[in-house]
């Protein structure tokens, strides 16, 4: 990794050891491990993980085994329910800009242990450095932080992606300031976070936003573009899914009853293309998405309420 590590905790400067990192501050000298040659950079004071979460190996987000057998087929042949219809090409729009102002820029993946949906838009730009962190170890986690507190020093990365980490994080408005803080001037960030979409974290599954309300979150940036990802066909299908499931607790008649649910409706999803840009969406969508650039000052509230784009008069 190219760029300097920094302290979750204090921000200071990280030395590497025989068994990790060290803080160069001698009144913090917190101490973080390198496992598998993934360093885990924890702030154990403020994170709902500790440190020894990675060095145990204890699931954390992402399980760390993987189905096989039987449940692996079935769950491989069930269509989703609900479609990203923006993705790619909003990856697409942001590679461009990020290329419109540095030959080799770079993006700290937030959540980024798999690829999230669309993103080979930016993988196939080998000139873009892609720093991918996440809190699950995973095929392409090449470090293990916490967006509360993102162990890089002030105005370090081009850009910076957060799809579908916000509504798992406890304190979202803290680490889109970490996200703020990192980026350098006038750069850009690119998040989706869900609205109707029922709990698929588990406990670690914390909020959601409405479109403007996503928009608030990031009022210290000025709007490049945003929108639904998902729409109200998506959400409709979800909630029938969730509504059977909600009938039984065992493993397998949920699995059972997830596959029906999703069979059944699975066709919902494409009419959210027809619906992806009609007012009604910007009330009802699955999730949004925003992508901007870095201001100095947030936008007042009284300006934010005057961005409403929905239906509701």
């Amino acid at each position: 990794m190219k760029r300097l590590l920094r302290c979750p905790v204090c921000r200071s400067a990280l030395v590497s050891t025989a068994d990790g990192y060290e803080c160069t501050r001698p009144d913090c000298a917190a101490s973080y491990p390198v496992i598998d040659g993934i360093a885990v950079l924890i702030n154990e004071h403020a994170s709902v993980f500790s440190i020894d979460d990675f060095v145990q190996r204890r699931n954390t987000y992402f399980p760390l085994s993987t189905e096989e057998g039987f449940v692996a087929f079935v769950k491989s042949i069930i269509p989703d329910v609900s479609a990203n219809t923006q993705a790619r090409r909003n990856y697409r729009r942001l590679a461009a800009l990020l290329l419109s102002t540095s030959d080799s820029p770079s993006v700290l993946v937030l959540g980024g242990s798999i690829i999230g949906q669309g993103m080979e838009e930016l993988l196939n730009h080998h000139s873009i450095e892609l720093v991918e962190t996440d809190i699950s170890f995973g095929p392409r986690t090449m470090l293990i932080c916490d967006a509360h507190d993102i162990p890089f020093g002030d105005e370090t990365f081009d850009g910076v992606v957060a799809q579908a980490v916000l509504e798992h994080v406890a304190d979202p408005d803290r680490c889109v300031e970490e996200i703020h803080r990192i980026l350098k001037r006038s750069d850009l960030v690119y998040a989706e976070t869900p609205f109707m979409y029922q709990v698929h974290g588990g406990r670690y599954d914390f909020t959601r936003f409405t479109h403007l309300g996503h928009r608030r979150l990031f009022r210290k940036f000025d709007e490049i573009c945003s929108g639904a990802v998902s729409g109200p066909a998506s959400a409709l299908a979800l909630a029938y899914e969730y509504f059977l499931l909600s009938f039984v607790t065992s493993r397998g008649l949920r699995i059972f009853l997830r596959g029906f649910a999703r069979m059944s409706a699975f066709w919902l999803k494409y009419v959210d293309r027809y619906l992806s840009h009609r007012p009604g969406t910007f009330d009802a969508a699955t999730g949004y998405y925003f992508m901007g650039s870095k201001r100095a000052r947030p936008i007042p509230d009284r300006e934010l309420v005057g961005l409403y784009r929905g239906a509701m008069q």
